[in-house]
């Protein structure tokens, strides 16, 4: 009996919990009919009645009006369209899509037809960074669309809008510089350089560098689209005058290529050991992460950044631009332009490429011998990537890269790629052999001075690179004659007690 009076109590408690909330079961009711009505009708409409992603960002930006435009990376972006065929006004903006344009008969019988134009198909302009080159002149830095550059004649324009007076603006007409020698792909690197006709900013009151980039017509003829790109903020105070005539920073400075793909942490640590050994104490290296700095590559690199020779920038976003080889030549840009003037000498060159100067020669007497040209070029020196001595048969294993790997390519009648140092301050844009945008003088015949040992391919092998071992002082493989060059092996052990002297045995177990 206390059995069913229980369950009698619980009942009615079901049916009081149902009848409190009965208003709201018939809206909940309500809204499912009409979803389930809707649902069927759509299915009898035509098959043109469409909602597009654009339609809906449409309604939506009528009902969320953001209160302040979006902002990343100091830069702000507005674009503005203009018709080239008529001069009249924008109207004003609809509250609906215009309906797609549709085809006609024209009064002589002829069928005129449409082209409904959707999306876009790159960016206009995409800014890396913006630089200062002086008192009145800037360098902004950054890809646009290839086939806009190659195809038509898009242009920019400066303006530079104070803070304290922002009617008072000052504009100029922007030098576009292409320095990726037409690789590009999807994107090609673009560096603008805005000269003023007067200094900006002088008072140090602040003020902002805005970009206008222009279609000119390119990609559809009747229309110019502008986008209006704020590309450097500078805030009251920030200005320091003074670095563009004092010393710099550092005397020796490495800026490098995109890093990507599985490294050898332990060719790293032997490059950078022997690199910050060669170049000193005022020098500097700016690594560019675009994936190939794993965990392992970043344990060699740490004790150097905690000495201060080496700045790590992650650049992995660029990827999601298609430009050529990891965007590199828009990174070396930046990174002449970033650091212009904190360096004497500005090295471009990769990873598994060392830098050498023959004995009683020092990097210093080198490059003051250098001193009247704005540029010069390296000779590569081609070694085996596999093969080394019979005599360290049981010890590769114990030997850096460049101590093992002793055969030199000495084919002849082959166009080897340089690699070049600029005076960065003389230099408007850069490539990843040489500059083509300078002012001053180059040259190329550096072979007694200056010349780097390339051992290509071994900075991403994780295994073992000697495959093959050989004892004698010369052989021909794969039909390339290869004679025995000892000069980095000699050095090797120069450069260990180095390492061991400046970060001490923290990396003796690192691998391969």
């Amino acid at each position: 009996m206390a059995k069913e009076k229980q369950q009698k109590e619980e009942k009615k408690l079901y049916v009081g919990i149902v009848w409190h909330y009965t208003a709201e079961l018939k809206l909940l009711l309500t809204a499912l009919l009409i979803l389930c009505t809707l649902a069927t009708l759509l299915q009898f409409l035509p098959s043109r009645f469409t909602v597009s992603s654009s339609d809906l960002r449409f309604c939506i930006s009528r009902v969320l009006t953001p209160t302040q435009p979006a902002q990343q990376h100091n830069t702000t972006t507005t674009t503005t369209v203009v018709s080239i065929s008529a001069a009249s006004t924008s109207p004003p903006p609809l509250l609906s899509p215009p309906p797609p344009p549709s085809e006609s008969v024209q009064p002589n019988g002829m069928i005129k037809r449409v082209f409904a134009t959707h999306g876009a198909a790159a960016y206009s302009y995409i800014n890396m960074g913006a630089y200062r080159g002086g008192m009145n002149t800037f360098a902004i830095v950054g890809l646009a669309s290839k086939p806009l550059h190659v195809y038509s004649n898009p242009t920019y324009q400066c303006r530079w809008i104070p803070t304290v007076n922002s009617s008072a603006v000052v504009s100029a007409v922007g030098y576009k510089i292409l320095p990726d020698w037409g690789y590009g792909r999807v994107y090609t690197v673009v560096v603008v350089n805005c000269t003023f006709s007067q200094d900006v900013n002088s008072d140090n009151s602040g003020g902002k560098l805005v970009l206008l980039a222009s279609t000119s017509g390119g990609g559809d003829r009747n229309l110019n689209v502008t986008d209006e790109i704020e590309a450097l903020t500078e805030n009251p105070g920030s200005l320091n005058p003074s670095i563009f005539t004092s010393r710099p920073k550092y005397d020796y400075f490495y800026c490098g290529s995109s890093l990507y793909g599985n490294l050898s942490p332990q060719r790293v640590r032997e490059w950078i050991a022997y690199h910050v050994r060669l170049f000193g104490p005022r020098s500097h290296f700016v690594i560019h992460d675009a994936g190939g700095i794993h965990e392992e590559v970043l344990e060699v690199l740490k004790p150097w950044m905690e000495l201060g020779y080496v700045t790590l920038q992650d650049i992995r976003d660029q990827e999601r631009f298609d430009g050529y080889y990891h965007n590199q030549f828009m990174v070396v840009n930046d990174c002449l332009h970033r650091y212009k003037f904190m360096a004497k000498w500005m090295f471009f060159f990769d990873v598994d490429e060392y830098i050498y100067m023959p004995p009683k020669s020092t990097i210093k007497t080198v490059l003051d011998s250098l001193a009247e040209y704005s540029q010069f070029t390296i000779e590569q020196m081609p070694m085996s990537n596999k093969l080394c001595l019979l005599e360290d048969y049981h010890k590769t294993n114990r030997k850096w890269g460049f101590e093992k790997l002793v055969y030199k390519d000495v084919k002849r009648g082959i166009r080897r790629d340089r690699k070049y140092a600029v005076q960065p301050r003389n230099v408007y844009g850069t490539g990843v052999h040489m500059s083509q945008n300078i002012a001053g003088k180059t040259t190329h015949k550096t072979e007694n001075r200056i010349k780097y040992f390339h051992y290509h391919g071994t900075i991403a092998d994780r295994r073992e690179p000697c495959k093959k071992l050989i004892n004698d002082t010369q052989i021909y493989l794969d039909k390339v004659p290869y004679v025995i060059d000892t000069t980095m092996r000699d050095v090797a052990g120069a450069v260990k007690r180095f390492e061991l002297r400046m970060i001490g045995s923290r990396l003796q177990q690192t691998r391969q």
